[in-house]
């Protein structure tokens, strides 16, 4: 009880004394939690969706489609309905193939052919408005979004204007932009959105206008998970029926999906790579104070034991802490994330247990590697050193030297600052490589070209999948640009309050503060080349993993520019800490190192 009152009493002062410290390891692992989370919560949230969804619409198991209308499909489709795995069914009914206009935004729709009262299986759920009634259409709720229409607005369907009277949602299609299914004939489909008409409304707009037209049945069985096995058992090779299972439905959702799980997965282990970097450099500023509190705890009789939970547990509390912010925040954020469009209804749950203790084990990864290296140093020092807190001497390495001195004062000052601390230069290179990853992966996602969800593939409405995927590669790569300047300021200060008394003696032998400033800058700017120049391969190595095989490249240019970029932020970041402490005065740093 001794020592667990002791960590207690230790890790809050601790905490208090460096807040800022603390608060960096704070919303650096919140940050990388939340998007871990997110990622790995997206398939299991997309399911629930439609599940409940499914469940609000009476959707079916089966929709057996046509894509030749006529008696014999009339006839196949009608003999479906009686087989003995069905217990209810709806249809068939005609899907008419036409355009629609509202806004200024035309796109391709499919229109349903529906009763005025629902049936017992796919009953489309009003979310406003009513059902369908004579004369006017009901319109799927992620379609209309897209559209900007709602009740009370005028569409145009083949030249026809209708009243919008409802807005509703259902589970027998893919959400927007997957309502068309099949193609006429049966051939492949384009982007289409879905409208509702009654029966008798479809059969005129398709006669009036000599439209494509499939016919269509939705089947309820009395084993929903055996829709496979039923398509199987009543394939019929003339009549080129397609069927489609809740389960082949439920998959399609996913495909507006498809890169936005690598885009969070992937960035929240980037995100949490430069957490490291980040608290590791704070965490080598503190080793001497660490050290030396080793030793204090030695010299009273702590163990192994009790010093390396002294020295770890502020790291680990801070970590699970942002780790449980990360996860409240996933769950805030998931529904967004997890539904572009409004296709759905339904409360999106929060991160599954394997998203949790995913999340959790990067947070503590993030803590322990950030503190291992000045935690196993502090224990491994004697008790007398470590008291003594002498300073490090560093290696004489005279060719080195007598290069260096070649040089002009400020690179030669950053060169020195560089050499003494290899493993903090690898650290920024590190920091730098990452960041410049994030920034090739948005410069390529901005360089493809896609196809739009308005007719022949136009722009007039946006690709929502391709909005999407841009929107959280811009989240991640400004969250990963917020990290990495957090850690080049943090980087230049640290090395600037070690680097004092040296810098101090150079001033006293004719070096001026612009000269240490300058040469502050140049310890980060020299690892920061390397790291940005790696980036820019490692992110194309990298996106080549997820990337189509006919995915387009950014253009030299901007890769070029986005290097250039990176080491003028470094300058300029790193400008205003390095001249704050080249200003310090320079008896002050020398009776300071003296006591």
């Amino acid at each position: 009880m001794g020592s667990l009152v002791l960590v207690l009493r230790l890790v809050p002062a601790d905490v208090r004394r460096h807040r800022l410290q603390a608060a960096m390891l704070l919303l650096a692992v919140t940050v990388a939690t939340a998007t871990m989370a997110l990622g790995l919560s997206l398939n299991g949230v997309s399911g629930a969706l439609y599940e409940q969804t499914r469940a609000a619409t009476a959707g079916p198991d089966v929709v057996v489609l046509s894509g030749r209308p006529g008696p014999a499909a009339t006839s196949a489709l009608s003999s479906l309905a009686r087989a003995p795995e069905v217990t209810a069914h709806h249809g068939p009914y005609r899907i008419v193939y036409a355009d629609l206009a509202v806004h200024g935004r035309t796109s391709n729709v499919v229109v349903h052919g529906f009763a005025e009262k629902p049936g017992a299986v796919n009953r489309p759920l009003t979310t406003s408005g009513h059902w369908v009634r004579p004369g006017g259409t009901v319109l799927e709720r992620g379609f209309a979004t897209a559209l900007g229409a709602g009740v009370g607005d005028r569409v145009t369907i083949a030249g026809r204007p209708y009243p919008v009277v409802g807005i509703a949602v259902t589970a027998a299609t893919s959400v927007y932009p997957g309502a068309a299914q099949i193609g006429p004939g049966g051939a492949g489909s384009d982007y289409s959105g879905l409208a509702w008409m009654t029966r008798s409304d479809a059969k005129a707009l398709a006669s009036a206008h000599d439209l494509p037209v499939t016919l269509a049945l939705d089947l309820a069985l009395r084993d929903p998970a055996g829709a496979d096995a039923f398509r199987e058992a009543h394939r019929d090779p003339d009549l080129r029926l397609a069927f489609r299972s809740w389960q082949f439905t439920a998959a399609q959702d996913l495909a507006l999906l498809k890169d936005s799980r690598p885009i969070l997965v992937v960035g929240s282990w980037l995100i949490g790579f430069l957490a490291i970097t980040g608290v590791a450099a704070l965490a080598a500023g503190r080793a001497a104070e660490q050290t030396r509190r080793a030793g204090l705890l030695k010299a009273v009789g702590a163990g192994p034991g009790l010093i390396a939970a002294v020295l770890l547990t502020e790291y680990l509390a801070l970590a699970l802490a942002g780790d449980a912010l990360g996860l409240l925040i996933a769950r805030l954020s998931v529904p967004a994330i997890a539904s572009p469009t409004d296709s759905r209804i339904g409360d999106a749950a929060g991160p599954g247990t394997a998203a949790v203790v995913t999340a959790t084990l990067l947070a503590v990864a993030v803590a322990v590697l950030s503190a291992l290296r000045p935690t196993l140093r502090a224990m491994r020092t004697a008790t007398v050193t470590a008291l003594t807190a002498t300073a490090h001497q560093p290696r004489h390495r005279p060719r080195l030297t007598a290069l260096s001195a070649l040089l002009p004062t400020p690179l030669l000052l950053g060169l020195r600052l560089t050499a003494r601390r290899p493993g903090r230069a690898v650290l920024q290179a590190c920091s730098t490589a990452t960041t410049v990853i994030a920034i090739v992966a948005l410069l390529t996602l901005h360089a493809q070209t896609e196809r739009g969800y308005g007719p022949g593939g136009s722009s007039v409405l946006p690709n929502l999948r391709g909005e999407h995927d841009r929107r959280l590669m811009l989240a991640v790569a400004v969250l990963l640009i917020t990290l990495a300047v957090v850690n080049t300021i943090t980087f230049t200060w640290t090395t600037a309050m070690e680097a004092e008394a040296n810098m101090a003696i150079a001033r006293t032998l004719g070096a001026t503060p612009g000269q240490i400033s300058a040469g502050l800058s140049a310890a980060q700017l020299l690892p920061t080349l390397p790291g940005a120049v790696l980036g820019v391969p490692l992110g194309d190595g990298l996106l080549s993993l997820f990337a189509a095989r006919n995915a387009a490249e950014a253009p030299s240019s901007w890769l070029l520019a986005a290097v250039l970029a990176t080491l003028l932020a470094t300058a300029a970041l790193t400008a205003l800490p390095a001249r704050l402490a080249a200003r310090r005065p320079v008896a002050r740093a020398l009776s300071a190192e003296t006591a």
